[in-house]
């Protein structure tokens, strides 16, 4: 953008330069209008007196000659003017051009760096989200192993209580067909004793 501020005052330069040439070369115009005024009006006065006062004849013809010779430096001026107010114009529209160019190009980097600007911003957001959504993930596999660990340890405890308290021993005979209760066991082993 300093660029573009920099072309815009070379620019104001560029014009203010023309403003000055097309100045000088209208002062030119005129000085040309004015020689060629007083070339006609000195010819007339030589062909005017010619034949009736000789020596006003000669004077206006020699005030003929240098007024061509002033007439001939001013138009070579005047046609100095033209030819750098011309060459000015043309660098000045070709820049001008160029400047509304830079310009366009300009919006369009800053169109494209929001539009990316967004692009990362909603990247970043997607990315973040599914990096949380990793997170409470591994979180409730942690959560979940601890419960199957507690719930495991909770299961070995009840087993190694009804061991200790013979309740495992009861399940069991139980499970094997054997008598629940004490006396149950005596009459089994009875019975058995009668056979």
């Amino acid at each position: 953008e300093q660029e573009i501020r920099e072309v815009k005052e070379s620019l104001r330069k560029s014009d203010h330069s023309r403003t000055q040439i097309l100045a000088k070369k209208k002062l030119s115009e005129k000085k040309v209008a004015d020689i060629n005024a007083q070339i006609t009006k000195y010819s007339d006065h030589a062909r005017a007196n010619a034949e009736s006062n000789r020596d006003l004849a000669i004077e206006c013809a020699n005030k003929v000659q240098e007024l061509q010779a002033q007439l001939a430096t001013e138009q070579s001026m005047l046609d100095q003017y033209s030819k750098s107010d011309q060459t000015l114009a043309a660098n000045v529209n070709k820049a001008k051009a160029n400047l509304r160019r830079l310009e366009q190009q300009v919006d369009i980097v800053k169109a494209t760096d929001s539009v990316q600007k967004a692009q990362t911003a909603v990247s970043q957001s997607y990315t973040g989200s599914n990096n949380k959504m990793r997170t409470a993930l591994d979180s409730l596999d942690r959560i979940q192993e601890k419960q199957a660990q507690k719930s495991a340890e909770l299961e070995a405890a009840e087993e190694l209580a009804h061991a200790e308290s013979g309740a495992d021993l009861d399940a069991r005979l139980n499970a094997a067909g054997a008598p629940a209760s004490g006396e149950d066991a005596l009459a089994a082993l009875l019975a058995g004793d009668k056979k």
